[in-house]
């Protein structure tokens, strides 16, 4: 499976819109059979609030499904699979509370997002509940992987201390096994 950018498909009349944010034969469809298990939400009240790049090992490893229902966010996804051709490279879109769109992302990738205004909101599903002893990271601003996060020049962005100290990319021994699809660029 690779990263998919998932459109919002939205009803809307007078009286606003409405939204259907996932329906389990409309993902299959898509090549995402996945069972999401739990569901996650989160406000980042600075703007520039950069989260990741996270990820959890095998046998805890986790999809998502993420979307930002309000604000705008710059969410990622980057290629940690061992013996990927595409391997420590990344993909990105804008998510926002008015495009509705949702990044999936599956197991072997790498994710994060910088959020673009103040008090962001981000939801995302997973197909696996949080382990602390599984939990791993790569570096935000890895120069191997080269992100070119959209920060105004010389404004570093609000990190947690984890985040500030995460392992570089080549010094991840990834237990992410390549399945023979690399990751293609966003639609």
């Amino acid at each position: 499976m690779t990263v998919l950018l998932i459109p919002s498909r939205r009803h809307g009349d007078a009286r606003g819109w409405f939204t259907e944010t996932y329906n389990r034969d409309t993902f299959a469809a898509l090549g995402i059979e996945c069972t999401f298990v739990q569901d996650n939400h989160s406000l980042s009240a600075a703007p520039f609030t950069l989260r990741g790049l996270h990820f959890q090992i095998p046998p805890h490893g986790q999809d998502k499904l993420v979307r930002c229902i309000q604000g705008r966010m710059f969410d990622i996804a980057v290629d940690i699979r061992r013996g990927s051709p595409t391997y420590g490279q990344w993909v990105g879109a804008e998510l926002s509370a008015e495009n509705g769109h949702q990044l999936f992302i599956p197991i072997g990738f790498a994710h994060g997002f910088l959020t673009l205004e103040p008090d962001c909101q981000v939801t995302y599903k997973c197909s696996d509940t949080y382990a602390p002893a599984h939990d791993g990271g790569i570096r935000w601003d890895d120069p191997a992987i080269g992100i070119d996060w959209p920060m105004p020049a010389g404004t570093p962005p609000q990190l947690s201390a984890k985040d500030a100290i995460q392992p570089l990319l080549t010094d991840f021994d990834s237990p992410f096994v390549y399945d023979g699809r690399p990751l293609t660029p966003l639609a």
